[in-house]
């Protein structure tokens, strides 16, 4: 059973733009990144987190304190669609934080978390006291923060991280979603069924599975490219805005994109990132969450006075009052601080939610979100 490498400990800092420092046993891979320090509260599916594009340029701290305990499947592993076996084909955060690490044991795993993140040259400290970063992020907001792994004969200074910080881009201004969509179209297939594009931000391979489980076939499509109406001969029934990182604001490609008329005619699904996009094509406007939501354990209530838990991860949030005069209305809400996590048209053909209803990891419930939108698709095909 493969072992995490302790033979050369090494020393782990996180430091946070406020000044706050925590000190921690460094493990990974050695170097130092910077990102936003934000916390998951999810229990499971570390390796689905750690791959998830809508992580890119962020250091992630866990709240559970014991991961690893599963180790993680092969690199590159693929299902027998060719897609990831994991949310995406490598790591996407910068950093990881944890409390602790445990020895893994599981009939499928390759290799353990630490030789995992060292191998993809990641950082990451445990020890650290991950209830006091989380209840601090909580009351600060999301920091811009700098993890260090190193030596534990050398410990950097606080002016020289703070440093470090400052000399880096800031979140939003990093082009995350360029690095983590697709260079070019591609389709994924299994048998004879309608063909829906995915705008691709950054989406999970869990999302284009449950496509295809439902009977839909899939063309991939770059975050800036042109939505055609046909490909190949056949033509395009649906539309699905995925997931991804960083400031809606900042893809004005994408939004005006979503804006064109004939765009506007297609039976569209949003999530997470999409959500906000389709709410900024619209005339909608969205804002920063003080330390967002992330984690496998959220609610959304809908009109009809259901509630589901849902798996969720964004930073941002559309604002509600701003949806009027759009065509769109609010579909679900966050009972916890009253944010908007649906929206549709009057017609119902746009559908949006800004959890995730693949639930990969995370409960499964709000499935039927993709059920409802392979019905609209298939209904527009007949």
């Amino acid at each position: 059973m493969p072992a995490d490498a302790d033979d050369a400990p090494m020393r782990g800092t996180l430091f946070l733009e406020d000044g706050t420092r925590f000190e921690g046993d460094g493990f990974g891979s050695p170097g130092r990144r910077v990102g936003e320090a934000v916390f998951s509260t999810g229990m499971v599916g570390y390796p689905e987190s750690l791959t998830d594009p809508s992580y890119r340029g962020q250091i992630l701290a866990f709240t559970y304190p014991l991961l690893g305990n599963y180790g993680v499947p092969r690199p590159g592993s693929k299902d027998d669609d060719g897609l990831p076996l994991l949310e995406s084909s490598a790591l996407q955060v910068r950093g990881v934080v944890v409390r602790g690490t445990t020895r893994p044991s599981h009939w499928a795993m390759d290799r353990t978390l630490d030789a995992w993140l060292r191998g993809e040259g990641v950082p990451a400290v445990r020890g650290v006291d991950t209830r006091r970063l989380t209840e601090h992020l909580r009351s600060h907001g999301v920091l811009r923060s700098v993890l260090d792994v190193g030596p534990r004969d050398r410990s950097p200074s606080d002016a020289e991280l703070s440093a470090e910080i400052a000399r880096a881009p800031a979140y939003a201004d990093e082009a995350l979603v360029a690095e983590v969509s697709p260079r070019r179209p591609s389709v994924v297939a299994r048998a004879r069924g309608p063909l829906v594009a995915v705008l691709d931000c950054g989406v999970k391979s869990s999302i284009v599975r449950a496509l295809l489980d439902r009977g839909l076939n899939v063309l991939r499509l770059p975050y800036d490219h042109e939505i055609p109406r046909k490909w190949n001969g056949r033509p395009i029934r649906g539309l699905l805005v995925g997931n991804g990182p960083g400031d809606p604001v900042t893809l004005g490609a994408t939004v005006e994109e979503l804006r064109r008329p004939s765009n506007r005619e297609l039976v569209t699904l949003g999530i997470c990132l999409g959500h906000q996009l389709l709410a900024l094509a619209r005339g909608g406007s969205t804002f920063k969450l003080k330390f967002g939501h992330r984690g496998q354990n959220k609610t959304i209530c809908f009109p009809d006075g259901r509630a589901y838990i849902v798996s969720e991860n964004h930073g941002y949030a559309v604002a509600p009052e701003s949806l009027r005069g759009t065509g769109l209305q609010p579909w679900a809400t966050n009972p916890d601080d009253g944010t908007l996590e649906g929206l549709r048209d009057a017609r119902g053909r746009t559908l949006a939610l800004q959890g995730h209803p693949e639930g990969h990891p995370g409960p499964q419930e709000a499935g039927f979100v993709f059920d409802l939108f392979a019905e609209k698709v298939r209904r527009r095909a007949a």
